[in-house]
């Protein structure tokens, strides 16, 4: 397997966790987003949507996190990232697609890189817009989290709800956004890092982050 990512991708970093979790070996790919590399023509014959993370496996190109979350369980159920009861994969789905459909899509690079240019919001106007959508979608995954009931994780063990949610906490605090009435988050996201394949897939310990230190 090889991997095409960039290191503060929330969607690379999806993947990364997910093979981490499962134990699959993969070589990892850099894909510069600041020089726009995901829409070259060389990357765009393999990924038509211009976009990563782009997974090569079992001799196929394949794009769209999401539906490599799904495809990776199915193609290889061990450490299964869905539980095995029906409405438990419901509960999974219902919040890990939340995040992917609701905070992602209006919060994603090109989407901030518009408001900049052409529309020309500040850093600081664009701060804000990031900020309202992640509340509007972590307040209530607070509260579903809540009722549910959670310990150190949704279930019994990170899968896709965990590997959805680490990401978008990691770019949430980079825009300083404020945590500290979501108990039940805070404790998933310190559960998760605790754990070597998070901490594997972490954006600090990529290859393609100019901050980490190479003699490592």
């Amino acid at each position: 397997m090889r991997l095409h990512g960039y290191f503060r991708s929330s969607t690379s970093y999806r993947l990364r966790i997910a093979l981490n979790l499962k134990g699959l070996d993969y070589d990892y790919v850099p894909v510069n987003l600041l020089t726009s590399e995901q829409k070259s023509p060389a990357f765009t014959s393999r990924n038509p949507f211009g976009s990563v993370p782009l997974l090569q496996a079992d001799g196929r190109d394949r794009a769209q996190s999401m539906a490599l979350l799904e495809w990776l369980d199915e193609a290889y159920p061990k450490s299964p990232m869905l539980p095995a009861d029906i409405e438990d994969r419901y509960t999974v789905r219902e919040l890990a697609y939340a995040i992917a459909t609701e905070i992602h899509a209006p919060n994603n690079s090109p989407v901030l890189g518009y408001l900049a240019d052409p529309l020309g919001h500040s850093k600081e106007e664009i701060a804000v817009w990031y900020r309202h959508w992640l509340a509007r979608t972590l307040e209530p995954v607070e509260t579903r989290l809540a009722q549910l009931g959670t310990c150190d994780f949704l279930f019994d063990a990170p899968g896709m709800f965990e590997v959805v949610l680490l990401p978008q906490v990691y770019n949430a605090r980079r825009l300083a956004f404020d945590f500290s009435a979501m108990p039940h988050i805070e404790r998933i996201e310190a559960a998760c890092l605790a754990l070597d394949p998070f901490q594997r897939a972490h954006p600090d310990n990529q290859p393609d982050n100019p901050e980490k230190d190479q003699t490592v």
